[in-house]
C-alpha cells in the first residue's frame, strides 16, 4: 500500500475532512472543524513519494514549474480527493480535502426543501455561498444529484478541479469539465456552454466579472445556472455581484440581478454536541418583494425579509442557529460564534415564534 494511500484510509477512518502535509513537520488533519496533530512526521524522502502517488510526472513538473497545482484524484475503493500543492517557507507542502465517494443525497444534509424546489426552475440563478469549508460543493453536488434523479436535463459542470464525479442517469445527462485541462477558463467554458445545449450549468466559482457577466446572461437566457461566491449573507451576496462591475453598468446589472436572481443559500458548519458538524444556513428566494428591493438599492432590507419570509421558504441564519441550540445539537457558545448578529442568539434556548423556522 502506497504512503498517500496510507495517510488517507488513517484520515477518513478518523472523520476527518482535511490533511495537511509538509515537509519535516508531523502530518495535521481536521476533524469536526479542529486541527488534530499526529506524531508522524512527513519527510522530503515521503514527500517525494507522495508527489509521485498522487500527481504523476506530468503534474509534478507542472508544480516545480509555479510552486501551486490544483488537481483531483480518486482513490479506488476509498475515496476521492481534491489536492492543493504549494510551497511555504521554501517547504512542500499538500492540502488534501476529502471527498465522499457516493453522491451527497439532499435529504441526508439536512438541504430546506425550499432550497430543493429551485431543481425544478428552468431559468434563473441559484448561488451556494459561505466560507472556505462550509461545504458549499457537497451543497450543489446534491443539487445537481436531485436533478439527475428527478428531472430530465441536459447538465454542463465547469469546475477547477472537479471534485464530486456524477454519471448520467436514465433521466439526465451531465458533461463535467475540469479548467486548464478540458477548457482555458471558467469564461471561455462559459461562452461556449450557450452552443451545448444546457439546461442546468454548474460553475464551480465565481471569481470575476467576466464570469458573472456570462453566468447572469446564461440565466436570462433560459439555463438553470447554479454558482458559488465567498460571500456569508444574501444581502452581501447581492452586493458583491453589483459591485464586481464598472460604476457605470452597476445600474443595469442591479436591474439583471433583480430578476434573473433565483435563489440564495448562504451557509457555515457548526461543531454541535454530537461530536459532529450540523448545517446552518440563511435562505433568500427571490419573491417580488426581494426583487424591488434589490431594483430599488435597499439590499439593507433584505435580512427584514429574510425574518418574516417562512411562508416563502426563507430565514434567517440566526434563526436556523436558535432552532439548533433549542433542540440542543449546538451550544450557545457555537451558535452566537457563527451568527453575523450574535446579539439575536437567544441565550434562553426559548424561541419566540418571531424566530423560529416553520
Amino acid at each position: 500500500m502506497g504512503i498517500a494511500r496510507q495517510i488517507v484510509e488513517y484520515a477518513v477512518k478518523a472523520g476527518s475532512s482535511d490533511i495537511h502535509l509538509e515537509e519535516n513537520s508531523p502530518i495535521a488533519v481536521r476533524v469536526n472543524s479542529d486541527i488534530v496533530i499526529s506524531s508522524q512526521e512527513i519527510k522530503p524522502a515521503d514527500m517525494d513519494i507522495l508527489f509521485n502517488e498522487l500527481l504523476g510526472k506530468e503534474k509534478v513538473d507542472q508544480f516545480n514549474k509555479t510552486g501551486d497545482l490544483d488537481t483531483s484524484i480518486g482513490l479506488e475503493g476509498l475515496s476521492r480527493i481534491r489536492i492543493n500543492a504549494y510551497i511555504a517557507r521554501e517547504k512542500r507542502c499538500l492540502t488534501l480535502r476529502i471527498l465522499p465517494n457516493d453522491l451527497p443525497r439532499w435529504q441526508d444534509l439536512g438541504l430546506p426543501k425550499p432550497f430543493i424546489e429551485l431543481t425544478k426552475l428552468h431559468r434563473g440563478l441559484v448561488l451556494c455561498t459561505g466560507p472556505t469549508g462550509s461545504g458549499k460543493s457537497t451543497t450543489l453536488a446534491a443539487f445537481i444529484n436531485c436533478i439527475l434523479e428527478t428531472q430530465n436535463r441536459h447538465i454542463l459542470t465547469i469546475e477547477d478541479p472537479i471534485e464530486f464525479e456524477f454519471a448520467h442517469t436514465k433521466n439526465s445527462i451531465i458533461h463535467q469539465r475540469e479548467v486548464k485541462r478540458d477548457t482555458e477558463s471558467f469564461a471561455t467554458a462559459l461562452r461556449a456552454a450557450l452552443r451545448e445545449d444546457p439546461d442546468v450549468i454548474y460553475i464551480g466559482e465565481m471569481r470575476d466579472l467576466e464570469t458573472i457577466e456570462l453566468a447572469i446572461t446564461a440565466a436570462e437566457t433560459g439555463h438553470l445556472v447554479l454558482g458559488t461566491l465567498h460571500t456569508s449573507s444574501a444581502a452581501k451576496t447581492v452586493e458583491r455581484i453589483v459591485d464586481v462591475f464598472p460604476g457605470e453598468q452597476q445600474e443595469q446589472a442591479r436591474l439583471q440581478v433583480s430578476t434573473s436572481l433565483a435563489g440564495v443559500m448562504s451557509q457555515t458548519l457548526c461543531k454541535n454536541t454530537k461530536g459532529k458538524r450540523s448545517l446552518a444556513y440563511e435562505l433568500m428566494i427571490n419573491t417580488p418583494a426581494i426583487s424591488n428591493l434589490i431594483r430599488e438599492k435597499q439590499v439593507s432590507q433584505i435580512y427584514s425579509q429574510l425574518q418574516t419570509g417562512s411562508k416563502d421558504g426563507m430565514n434567517t441564519l440566526e434563526q436556523c442557529l436558535n432552532e439548533l441550540l433549542s433542540n440542543g445539537l449546538v451550544t450557545y457558545e457555537e451558535a452566537a460564534g457563527k451568527a453575523s448578529n450574535p446579539k439575536a442568539i437567544l441565550e434562553n434556548n426559548n424561541l419566540g415564534e418571531d424566530n423560529s423556522l416553520n
